[in-house]
C-alpha cells in the first residue's frame, strides 16, 4: 500500500507560483478567501436564524402544552355536562309534579313541562346579601318608627 507522492505545490492553488512571484497573493487565492469569508458570514447568519427558530419552537411548545391542559379540562367539563343536565332534568321534573297529582289524560302528560330553574349569579352574592339585609333592617326600623 503505497500512497502517491505529490508535491505540496500541486495541491495548493498558487503555492507553486509563490516562489516566482513576490508581488503578493495570487488573484485565485484572494478570490477563494473572499468566497470563504462570504460563506462564513452566511453560516453565522444561518446560526443566528436557527437559534431564533429554536426559541420560537420552544415558545410554541409551551403554548401547546397550555392548550393541551386547557383541552383536557374542557373535555372533563363536557364529559360531566350530560350528568349535570340529567340531574337538573330530574330535579325539575320532581318539582313540577306534586305528590299524588298524576295526570290521567295522555294529552295532559304531553303538556306537562318541568318547572323552570332560575340561575342566580354567585359572584355578586355577598353584595346582594348585604343589600337584602339593609333592606330588611330598614324595613324593621321603619315599622318601629311608624308604631
Amino acid at each position: 500500500m503505497s500512497f502517491p507522492t505529490r508535491s505540496l505545490s500541486t495541491r495548493l492553488p498558487g503555492a507553486g507560483s509563490q516562489g516566482t512571484s513576490s508581488t503578493g497573493p495570487s488573484p485565485m487565492l484572494v478570490a477563494r478567501i473572499a468566497e470563504k469569508k462570504a460563506e462564513l458570514e452566511h453560516l453565522k447568519e444561518l446560526r443566528d436564524l436557527s437559534a431564533a427558530v429554536a426559541g420560537q419552537m420552544e415558545a410554541l411548545e409551551q403554548k401547546l402544552s397550555t392548550l393541551s391542559d386547557g383541552t383536557e379540562a374542557i373535555a372533563m367539563v363536557i364529559g360531566n355536562w350530560h350528568n349535570v343536565l340529567r340531574a337538573i332534568n330530574m330535579a325539575s321534573a320532581k318539582l313540577s309534579k306534586p305528590p299524588g297529582d298524576e295526570p290521567t289524560d295522555p294529552e295532559d302528560q304531553n303538556l306537562a313541562l318541568p318547572q323552570t330553574l332560575v340561575r342566580i349569579p354567585t359572584e355578586h352574592a355577598p353584595t346582594l346579601q348585604a343589600q337584602a339585609e339593609n333592606a330588611t333592617d330598614g324595613g324593621v326600623e321603619n315599622a318601629s318608627t311608624i308604631s
